[in-house]
């Protein structure tokens, strides 16, 4: 057989079939295999004699050779010789095409075939099934093996597909023409990968030249080893083990049979089983083979390939070895220790060298260990009592079989096991080891009902530096279940005159449940979505004889009382506010107090005894250590309800200060919960510790807002608008001056002196961005067009007023210095526009007559002082909002906005925003959108965090940037 090198083309074949544009793929292969597997090649030829020397290969070869290949082919009702050109490939260079033809709508059902046998040799390969040996001639050689059962059925399958060209060449000698049988020639070339693919450049320098290098080792000495290992291979049987858990009473205390393990408890036995390689479904007991039976299936050589198979299985596993000594090596007793072996790295092992490891059918595995908190009997596990008492709740590992929990009798008894496998509920039970260990140490100790609540509600807790799944039991488990589950609306009360919307229903449902549990809520809907009304619901709903106390800003009573008297006619309200204020004579109904009366009156209020205290616009105690807080804590009541439409404005502490009023203790000292949960949600670092405290707060704390799908579909929109506005020359002189002069004073500044002057010069620069004669406190400056022409604001202000007022609309105006304010108002009313002043000086009676006479269209246009007027008023005349000047929060800002974005409102709503162009305002606007997006559960820290900007980033801040 002559050969020639050969270039194989990489060209796209043009017509399959065709001399000149071929693809191997296309053409039969058939596999050639030589005396040392790795030098088998795989050729590829035409039937009818076309020359293959254009034949594309789809990729490079470095060994691609044109040869003349003798096949046979039939003719008539014989067959013959025919010598064709053949195109011959190296195994490795011939896997890639074999493996891609399998796909391939034109390759030949040989060479498909020939894939299909390449994909399983690799995988056999990836799994490690290679056996070293020798050749006949004593050459060192991997060949593949051992083989599964599965492997065997399969590479069957193959050849059985095998097309007569796929093994059309001829075996060698004299005689009658034989060809290969396809099972032979599969099985070779199985081997042929198994010795090529480990022999890599540079495997020789890794492990030495035999079974690493190309070139052929001769290894006369290793001639009986692989005499052994090829027998082990070639041998018609396999063996595995079937533990046999009843062989030996898992509690006896004997010795193991065998004598090895002296003094070790009898854990059962391993039968050993024996399986045909030739016929998948033939297994029996190996003591079957020594019983004397001849029909036992296997073969005369049965008993020595049994017995060379449990020969090299001790290899790995050296127990197996015991076997060696016995006449019929067929039961193995085994230990406690060697049981759990097979159940780890033993098993692997003689899985790795073809031996299986069988278990029991009815063998459990679903014995599982649950972290538990559960109440202590006689405990309070209901409402406020649970988080203000001092008792400890048990925390410990329940085990459960099945997701049964086993009783503490049936956990001492596991606590106690040795053994991998254990008797448990008439059924055998595999234990894991540190499962055992859990139920040996399942006390873990008891916990607060704070850190009880926690691992109540997020569901899970730390043990041993581990976070582990973690469920409450008993009164606990039903607590969990009833602040959890959905509330379904409620039916409104008897005497409400409102008809609540769908959301106020289940809101009122949610206050409902919070409140007859004995725990506290904080309902922080948006602004405008009706929590007033949802409250008067749920004091009617409650019926208690005790009056329930309101605490609102003082600009809130006149809207508490008209509310209360619209919605629930004939209920009493009292407000205890001014001189003349009394508790005496309380006949039900509502209390309507302010912050400020709260605080001194606190002693007073707090000896009536009250069925609900509420907090409006509860903000005004986000900080915990204000007298006004501490003033309000002293006040008791078995139900406490916030109401705020911003339970977040700057940090997690208020949203801890509002949590810790309505329900105390439920999030721990304040200390340890910033140390918990604030610091890593604030950083927003931690998207579980995020997670974390929502799961916790959700039950305490219910948020609609507007946006929600389905909340109020039919609120009109609302159109939010940015204006430009440029500065006048006094203006950006002004400005500059104070950037210059500050910035030398802040960059020789240190510690709290530094921060004084940052602050200072971030509140001149907005107060000059509003109007100069604001910064020079020029409370008297000529008013008119002179005191426009200053200020790039008041005079876009007056356009947009004046198109407003001539559609006859109605405005608010709002900004954050009353010193502006006032500025506005004198100037509005020189140009003879009806305008009102409301900040926060302004007596509540007035302020009662100023809302009145907006809302009636008296006063088409209110300024207000941001703080002051920036909640608790329904406005929702106005169609128009203005922001004159940006606060440091859009929650504050939103607010305002929301006095005449609310229910109630029925036109669109138009909110400007002014911004002076290049300025300190203008960065702090882009801020303030970035910090809009972020979650509720972060809010930013305001004029504060900027304090701690380096002169650098202060300096790029505040600059002014001429605008062309």
């Amino acid at each position: 057989m002559s050969e020639t090198t050969v270039t194989a083309t990489t060209a796209a074949a043009e017509r399959p079939g065709t001399a000149g544009g071929l693809v191997a793929s296309s053409l039969p292969a058939v596999f050639l295999p030589a005396p040392l597997p790795r030098d088998g090649r795989v050729a590829f030829y035409d039937p009818e004699g076309a020359e293959v020397s254009g034949v594309s290969i789809g990729g490079a070869a470095d060994d691609a050779r044109r040869t003349d290949l003798t096949v046979v082919r039939p003719h008539g009702a014989g067959v013959r010789r025919r010598t064709v050109p053949a195109l011959s490939l190296p195994v490795d260079e011939a896997l890639p095409l074999l493996v891609r033809a399998r796909h391939e709508p034109s390759a030949h059902p040989a060479t498909a075939c020939w894939g299909a046998a390449a994909l399983h040799a690799l995988r056999l390969t990836a799994r490690g099934r290679l056996l070293p040996g020798l050749t006949t001639e004593g050459y060192d050689a991997w060949r593949a093996g051992p083989l599964e059962p599965d492997d065997v059925t399969h590479l069957r399958a193959v050849a059985a597909a095998l097309p007569y060209e796929g093994h059309a060449v001829p075996l060698p000698g004299p005689g009658p023409l034989r060809l290969p049988r396809p099972e032979a020639l599969v099985r070779a070339f199985l081997d042929a990968v198994a010795d090529t693919l480990p022999r890599t450049p540079a495997a020789p320098y890794a492990s030495g030249l035999p079974f690493a290098a190309r070139l052929p080792q001769r290894l006369p000495e290793a001639r009986d080893w692989a005499a052994e290992v090829a027998a082990g291979m070639d041998a018609g049987v396999r063996i595995s083990l079937r533990l046999d858990l009843s062989a030996q009473d898992l509690f006896d205390t004997g010795d193991t049979a065998g004598g090895e393990g002296g003094g070790a408890r009898g854990a059962g036995a391993a039968i050993v089983q024996v399986h045909s390689l030739s016929d998948p479904t033939l297994v029996a007991d190996a003591a079957a083979l020594w019983s004397g039976e001849a029909d036992h299936g296997f073969g005369p050589r049965a008993r020595v390939d049994a017995a060379l198979a449990v020969r090299r299985a001790a290899r790995v596993w050296p127990p197996l070895d015991r076997l060696a000594d016995q006449d019929v090596p067929a039961v193995l007793p085994l230990s406690e220790d060697e049981l759990s072996d097979l159940l780890g790295v033993a098993a692997t092992r003689l899985a790795a060298a073809g031996v299986a490891v069988h278990w029991p059918r009815d063998l459990a595995q679903d014995l599982t260990a649950t972290a538990v908190v559960r109440s202590a009997p006689g405990s309070a596990t209901d409402g406020t009592g649970f988080f203000e008492s001092e008792d400890l709740l048990r925390f410990g590992w329940q085990i459960a079989l099945g997701g049964d929990p086993l009783t503490e009798a049936e956990m001492d008894a596991l606590a106690e096991a040795h053994r991998p496998v254990v008797r448990l509920r008439d059924q055998w039970v595999l234990v894991d080891p540190a499962l055992v260990r859990k139920a040996r140490k399942r006390d873990l100790g008891l916990l607060d009902p704070v850190d009880a609540l926690s691992v109540v509600l997020t569901g899970e807790a730390e043990v041993d530096g581990e976070t582990v799944e973690a469920v409450p039991a008993g009164a606990l488990a039903a607590l969990r279940d009833r602040l959890t589950a959905g509330v379904r609306p409620a039916a409104p009360p008897p005497g409400l005159h409102a008809t609540l919307r769908d959301y106020q229903l289940r809101g009122l449902a949610w206050l409902d449940l919070m409140t007859s549990l004995g725990l506290g809520g904080c309902l922080a809907d948006d602004m405008g979505l009706g929590k007033t009304v949802t409250l008067i619901a749920l004091h009617l709903k409650r019926a208690r004889r005790e009056p329930t106390l309101v605490v609102c800003p003082a600009s809130l009573l006149g809207n508490w009382q008209r509310e209360i008297t619209r919605f629930a006619p004939g209920v009493p309200v009292r407000r205890f506010h001014g001189p003349d204020r009394t508790l005496d004579d309380l006949d039900g109904g509502f209390v309507l107090t302010t912050y400020g009366t709260m605080r001194s009156a606190a002693p007073t209020l707090a000896e009536q005894r009250w069925g609900m205290v509420v907090a409006d616009e509860a903000q005004h105690v986000k900080n915990p250590h204000s007298a006004t807080a501490k003033a309000l804590r002293t006040i008791p009541a078995p139900a406490r309800v916030a109401l705020t439409g911003t339970p977040v404005e700057n940090n997690l502490s208020e949203l801890w200060a509002l949590l810790d009023w309505t329900t105390p203790g439920l999030l721990g000292p304040l200390k340890s919960f910033r140390a918990r949960h604030a610091r890593a949600v604030e950083t927003g670092e931690d998207e579980q510790a995020v997670e974390r405290l929502a799961r916790l707060v959700r039950p305490f704390l219910l948020r609609r807002k507007k946006s929600d799908p389905g909340i109020v579909p039919e609120l009109p929109p609302k159109t939010e608008t940015d204006h430009p506005v440029p500065l006048t020359r006094e203006q950006a002189a002004l400005y500059e001056a104070v950037v210059r002069e500050s910035m030398i004073a802040i960059e020789t500044a240190q510690g709290m002196g530094r921060r004084g002057l940052v602050l200072k010069l971030l509140t001149s620069l907005k107060q000059i961005c509003d109007h100069p004669a604001l910064y020079l406190k020029e409370e008297h400056a000529p008013a008119g067009d002179r005191l426009a022409a200053r200020s790039g604001k008041l005079a876009l202000l007056d356009e947009l007023l004046d198109t407003v007022l001539a559609e006859d609309g109605s405005a608010l105006v709002f900004t954050q210095y009353v010193g502006m304010a006032r500025l506005i108002t004198r100037h509005l009313a020189e140009r003879a526009v009806p305008v009102d002043l409301l900040h926060g000086g302004t007596p509540v009676p007035e302020r009662e007559r100023m809302v009145d006479r907006f809302q009636s269209g008296a006063v088409p246009v209110l300024v207000l002082s941001l703080k002051a007027a920036g909640t608790g008023l329904n406005l929702t005349r106005a169609g128009h909002v203005v922001h004159v000047d940006r606060w440091w929060n859009p929650a504050v800002e939103e607010q305002a906005t929301d006095r005449a974005y609310r229910i109630g409102q029925t036109q669109p709503v138009q909110v400007h925003r002014l911004v002076t162009e290049g300025t300190v305002e203008d960065r702090i606007a882009d801020m303030l959108q970035s910090k809009r997006a972020l979650a509720d559960a972060i809010l930013g820290s305001g004029e504060s965090a900027l304090t701690e900007l380096s002169d650098r980033e202060l300096s790029d801040l505040v600059s002014l940037r001429r605008t062309t």
